[in-house]
């Protein structure tokens, strides 16, 4: 979003998708009203959109009333898109279409969490780094191969501003407060939300795996995080082992001690794991799904994930959504 010079309130609406994220748009829309009090200014004015001007569910089940109507623009400087896990399914041409009209009037288009999504099928982030839910990466990278997916914290230019959710709204916010009313009144927002530093957009979205999985050896953690970005070609036991500086005996008990299971068996848990994403956030075939998780056809996959999940990818697909306690930010 561009500085803004003038004494006017910056503007900002928030278009609410069904099941969205409380917890995403509280942690964009709160920095703003600190900064207002703190500055004893309306630096910041917000507005929330709905489709149809209707009341918008959250996925905690809490009501958000629509505030202004999809026909009113009027002074908008920017637009975020507030989403969660149902997004899979919300195909909404008009919304495309609105999307693609406020661009073209120069008004800055956002989004948390899943948003980036929508953002995407509206044919509107070819041309900046964006960024999504770390659940979501893969399957937004998938579905939108060409596009520049990052995985920040969060993404900002004049044109575009996407956060991965959670609370990355709140830096993501702080770093607009920064641009616009400078550092100081940022720390000051920051604080008052018992924020002790503004990450940057380069942090890190997941927990680094040694604090996650609570384990402290580096070869072990070198040998899972190799599992982790090489899914799709999976590499061999001897492969993993060597490059972690283990022999395979050592790679064997070193799994067993920490996890209860042979490498090869949480090697194939993390693919199983990547599939069932993919299955639930994207409409990709199950011949897509099965290539990208290293799985030579999808009679093995069905067979893998059945073992382990104790239905096939068909029923996966089809069977009633998770319960929205389960939302990631």
């Amino acid at each position: 979003m561009r500085p803004n010079h003038t004494s006017n309130p910056t503007q900002i609406g928030f278009f609410l998708i069904p099941q969205f994220s409380m917890l995403s748009m509280s942690a964009a829309v709160e920095p703003l009203r600190i900064a207002n009090r703190l500055s004893q200014r309306i630096l910041y004015k917000w507005s929330f959109y709905s489709q149809d001007y209707l009341p918008v569910r959250a996925s905690n089940d809490i009501e958000v009333a629509a505030t202004r109507d999809m026909a009113d623009t009027v002074g908008l400087d920017a637009l975020i898109v507030v989403s969660g896990i149902e997004v899979k399914d919300h195909d909404d041409p008009t919304l495309s279409k609105w999307l693609r009209r406020l661009s073209r009037q120069s008004i800055t288009l956002g989004s948390t969490s899943t948003g980036s999504l929508l953002l995407a099928r509206a044919k509107l982030l070819n041309q900046s780094p964006c960024t999504i839910h770390w659940e979501n990466i893969d399957s937004f990278k998938e579905e939108f191969p060409l596009l520049n997916i990052t995985g920040e914290l969060y993404e900002m230019d004049t044109h575009f501003m996407t956060c991965s959710g959670g609370l990355s709204g709140l830096d993501m916010m702080l770093q607009l407060i920064t641009q616009q009313h400078g550092l100081q009144l940022a720390k000051d927002v920051a604080e008052q939300c018992i924020h002790p530093s503004i990450r940057d957009a380069h942090t890190h979205q997941r927990m680094a795996t040694q604090t996650r999985l609570s384990i402290h050896h580096p070869a072990l953690i070198k040998a899972i995080e190799l599992m982790q970005s090489c899914t799709e070609e999976p590499m061999s036991q001897a492969q993993i082992a060597s490059h972690s500086g283990l022999s395979l005996r050592q790679m064997e008990r070193l799994f067993k001690h920490h996890f209860g299971l042979r490498p090869a068996q949480y090697y194939l848990d993390l693919r199983l794991n990547k599939a069932r994403l993919l299955l639930q956030q994207t409409s990709l075939s199950t011949f897509a799904i099965a290539t990208a998780c290293g799985f030579n056809s999808t009679s093995y996959l069905a067979k893998r994930y059945r073992t382990k999940f104790l239905i096939t990818p068909r029923q996966e697909r089809t069977r009633d959504s998770l319960p929205a306690s389960t939302s990631q930010g």
